[in-house]
């Protein structure tokens, strides 16, 4: 049996493994393995422990009945921001500069705030109008300078149906800037009228006219009272205020009805509604031609 003399590279090969150093691998190994370790159990643990926290929010907010759009918003939100603070907290234990990172984040986020000013500016004005509810879908209200019945509350906008059924859909942001009037938020309203009558009117009969159109009415809240009396003397008529109560929903029908049968009943009585009059006063100099008008009084 003969055995294999070993050749000179071999001979080198064998040198060089003897003479690494495998205690300063085995070091290093050891110190970012385990700072792998740690910045992969930071990443795990945070992340469940984020998503627990994200659970509970949106539990939080669905037993304050917040709109289910937002919350799913608001948490996607709360999510990502968190998400992104326990990634560089895993990649800070890797030893990995992150101030940097920090700083593109904040660059790219104020570049992209600015570029989406309007959007942002509705977003939040969407998100105030579902916490604070000024008006809910199904409401009568004046926004923007617009009337209509609520249809839809998104986070960017609004959309309303017109008395006329036209979609009309409105910035939130254009919102929350102005007046918002819900005609809706009470379950009784009261209606204002002001009828003229001439002033050679009975105006102890008209007011009696009034009360007797209120009390036959059914759909007005007795409780509540009506107020009737003259509100003005003005220039061609005696003003009277009627301000009954109703109930919201019946507020357009009550007042539609009671007017017209205010002006059937004034016909009944002889009481007139007059026109808005002007008196002129005609003044002819001498040696001027009098108008073809004033030449037939004359005659």
């Amino acid at each position: 049996m003969t055995t294999e003399t070993p050749s000179i590279i071999d001979k080198v090969n064998l040198d060089v493994i003897k003479d690494v150093d495998y205690s300063g691998i085995i070091d290093v190994l050891t110190e970012h393995g385990t700072k792998i370790l740690i910045a992969v159990t930071i990443f795990v643990v945070g992340k469940w422990i984020l998503r627990r926290i994200v659970n509970a929010l949106k539990a939080g907010m669905v037993r304050a009945k917040v709109d289910d759009t937002l919350v799913g918003f608001l948490g996607n939100i709360v999510f990502g921001i968190g998400i992104s603070f326990v990634v560089i907290a895993a990649l800070a234990q890797m030893g990995i500069e992150t101030t940097s990172l920090a700083a593109v984040i904040g660059a790219a986020g104020l570049a992209i705030g600015l570029a989406l000013q309007g959007s942002l500016a509705n977003f939040a004005s969407g998100v105030l109008i579902i916490l604070f509810r000024p008006f809910k879908a199904g409401d009568y209200v004046e926004i923007a300078g617009v009337g209509g019945t609520v249809e839809d509350i998104s986070i960017f906008t609004t959309q309303l149906a017109s008395p006329d059924n036209k979609c009309i859909v409105i910035p939130n942001g254009n919102i929350t800037s102005g007046m918002i009037i819900n005609y809706s938020a009470k379950n009784k309203r009261r209606i204002d009228l002001v009828i003229g009558v001439s002033y050679d009117a009975d105006l102890k009969k008209a007011r009696s006219i009034f009360e007797k159109v209120t009390k036959d009415e059914d759909r007005i809240i007795k409780s509540q009272g009506v107020q009737i009396g003259v509100m003005e003397l003005g220039a061609s008529s005696v003003d009277f205020i009627v301000r009954p109560w109703v109930k919201s929903k019946d507020y357009w029908a009550v007042r539609l009805d009671i007017t017209e049968q205010i002006k059937i009943e004034l016909d009944k009585a002889g009481i007139g509604i007059p026109f808005p009059q002007r008196d002129v006063n005609l003044f002819i100099k001498e040696g001027e031609i009098a108008p073809v008008s004033a030449k037939k009084k004359k005659a």
